[in-house]
Formats: structure tokens, C-alpha cells, sequence
């Protein structure tokens, strides 16, 4: 899946958390986003990519995101050749251990947010269906379908 080309005010916009977190105020975003430091797989510099967090587990602690471009998410091929990453979520800061999370795992979560953001499912439902490039209609057969299709991806702090 490639991705859709931006406009040069819509990746402003999407990068607007990165200066929050440069200005040290990420902890506005509490533990609804994160921010993601990593090595460029190709350039070897660092990148920043702010993401939501699907669900977030205290004990551990786990933030769970979700790569809405798929498995070929910069980002992603980044924590996969250079594999620890920072994390900056709420107030902590580590250096970070990642997995993937199993279909029914992911499945869970994304029927989670589905659940916890019920607000929000007349934008979520159209922006995954475009992202997914199928009907997502937020059935138990849509969420484990969407799970194969979009890494869910688990960061905690490293041991």
C-alpha cells in the first residue's frame, strides 16, 4: 500500500505534536499520543512521528499504535532495521522495545478504540475504509480483517 501524497499545509498540520514535544509540553497529549524518535533506515538520522495511541496499558507500561499506512510505514521499516527506538508518552521517556501484536490481539484493540471513541466512528469508519481501501463497516469481521491488514504495534520500555 503506498502512500497518498500530502499537501504541504495537511503535513504541517499532521506535524504540528512534533514541536509540542521539542517545546518539552508533550505531556499535554497525556497518553493519547506519542512521539517516536528513530533512525532513519537509509540517512541514519534521527526522525520524530507523532501516532496515536489505540490503547494504553499502565502495567508494563504498553502503547499501542497502529500503522494506518500499513506495513510500509516509514516509520515501521525504520524500528524494524534499527530496533529501539525512543519513546516520549505523557511525562516518561525510554528507550523503547517493540512487537507486534497478534491478529486477535490487535482484533481487541481496535474494537477497544472502536468502543472508547464512539464520538469519533463517523470520521474513523470512512478514514480506515480509504486507508484500508475496502468497506469498513466496524463489525468483528471488519476489526479482524483490518488487523491483518494494519500492523498494530506495541511499545514498552526496554528491560
Amino acid at each position: 500500500m503506498s502512500q497518498p501524497p500530502m499537501s504541504p499545509m495537511l503535513r504541517r498540520v499532521l506535524r504540528a505534536p512534533v514541536w509540542l514535544y521539542r517545546w518539552r509540553l508533550g505531556w499535554l497529549l497525556g497518553h493519547r499520543f506519542l512521539l517516536l524518535i528513530h533512525v532513519g533506515r537509509r540517512t541514519g538520522l534521527p526522525r520524530h512521528t507523532v501516532l496515536e495511541v489505540m490503547e494504553y496499558r499502565p502495567r508494563g507500561p504498553e502503547a499501542i499504535v497502529a500503522s494506518g499506512w500499513g506495513r510500509n510505514a516509514d516509520w515501521l521499516r525504520n524500528i524494524e532495521a534499527a530496533p529501539h527506538p525512543q519513546v516520549i508518552i505523557g511525562a516518561q521517556r525510554f528507550t523503547a522495545s517493540w512487537r507486534r501484536l497478534a491478529s486477535d490481539e490487535a482484533a481487541q484493540v481496535i474494537a477497544g478504540y472502536e468502543r472508547r471513541n464512539r464520538l469519533a466512528l463517523p470520521i474513523i469508519r470512512p478514514v480506515l475504509s480509504r486507508l484500508l481501501g475496502w468497506h469498513y463497516d466496524g463489525s468483528e469481521a471488519a476489526h479482524r480483517r483490518a488487523a491483518e491488514q494494519l500492523p498494530v504495534i506495541g511499545f514498552r520500555p526496554r528491560p
